[in-house]
């Protein structure tokens, strides 16, 4: 039996500010049973340490995702005419207790994952990773990561809370959810407590790529690399959106100067198609922080990204976007 795809609404059907907000216009569904992947909301940020109103994100996300239309120009994925995808809507947590509310996330993604649906997590603060990360590991064995942060997050605890945001990279590791050899960071900056801060995810085989060594280059090379590194197991990516630069995401709490442009997090995002991606998240999008919305416009866009690299998505001849150069003068190309 041919399989039934779900067509996003059409901005010419219906007006884009128009209609009950879901992610990419997307019906909303009661069960991720019969999908094969799934936007769902963590609407969360009592984990997080300073400014606060992640708990906003996944409303705003969705807001804003109806900009964003349904094929790729620019890498001809086709994702609403290979898989099945649908919104979710969000998974209910506490919002006073870190602690349970990460029970309530795992409990959430658990039967996501069961059912053989990707779940791709609106966040919500950082900390909703652990929680993603253990539903992920419990059906598929210790996953690969792949972490797009200005942060590490590998610290053991702040104020005494060992699920707080910074601590999520720490807690998969210790349990045993990822395997370190198979954990990459890309990003990675600003001031920090000690000079060996980004020293114990390396003592386990994991790689760190500060921002430092991403300035004024593309990503692409490295996105090779990381493909061959990951191999064929299971993957899972968290994209903190404060591994971008301020000027392209001023709309989180914990922002650091000197992060990854757009361009280069298209290349690294697009760079990864061919893993084995079972899962992701973007997190840390603060709305009472980004009062223009671009923010949340941005974390929509790659959102949908994601989305076009996850195993299954077809692609149609694109648009060669250097298909112009004979027009330039050669000196320009």
């Amino acid at each position: 039996m041919e399989k039934e795809f779900i067509t996003p609404t059409s901005g010419n059907d219906v007006p884009r500010f128009a209609g009950i907000s879901t992610m990419l216009r997307l019906p909303l569904v009661p069960d991720p049973v019969g999908l094969d992947a799934a936007f769902v909301g963590v609407a969360l940020d009592c984990g997080t340490s300073y400014r606060s109103g992640t708990r906003h994100g996944p409303r705003q996300i969705r807001h804003e995702s109806s900009f964003v239309r349904h094929f790729n120009v620019a890498t001809g994925a086709d994702p609403f005419k290979s898989l099945r995808v649908a919104d979710l809507g969000d998974i209910p947590v506490d919002p006073f207790s870190v602690v349970d509310a990460h029970e309530d996330i795992y409990k959430g993604a658990r039967h996501i994952f069961q059912s053989g649906c990707i779940p791709m997590v609106l966040g919500g603060d950082h900390s909703l990773t652990y929680g993603m990360v253990r539903a992920a590991a419990e059906k598929h064995g210790p996953v690969g990561l792949i972490q797009f942060d200005a942060h590490s997050d590998t610290q053991d605890q702040q104020f005494g809370q060992r699920m707080a945001h910074a601590c999520p990279m720490r807690r998969v590791l210790e349990d045993g959810l990822v395997d370190p050899r198979r954990m990459v960071q890309v990003g990675l900056r600003g001031s920090g407590y000690g000079v060996d801060d980004f020293d114990w995810q390396r003592s386990l085989g994991g790689w760190v790529v500060p921002a430092e060594r991403c300035w004024n280059r593309s990503l692409a090379p490295l996105a090779v690399q990381i493909v061959k590194h990951m191999g064929s197991g299971p993957v899972y990516l968290s994209f903190d959106i404060d591994s971008l630069d301020p000027a392209h995401a001023p709309g989180t709490g914990t922002i650091e100067p000197g992060g990854l442009t757009l361009a280069q997090a298209l290349e690294l995002i697009r760079g990864l198609r061919g893993l084995n991606i079972i899962g992701f998240d973007l997190v840390e999008v603060s709305p009472p922080l980004d009062p223009f919305g671009s923010t949340a416009l941005m974390a929509a866009n790659l959102m949908f990204e994601m989305l076009c690299i996850l195993p299954g998505v077809q692609y149609r001849p694109a648009h060669d976007p250097m298909s112009f150069r004979a027009d330039l003068p050669p000196d320009w190309v």
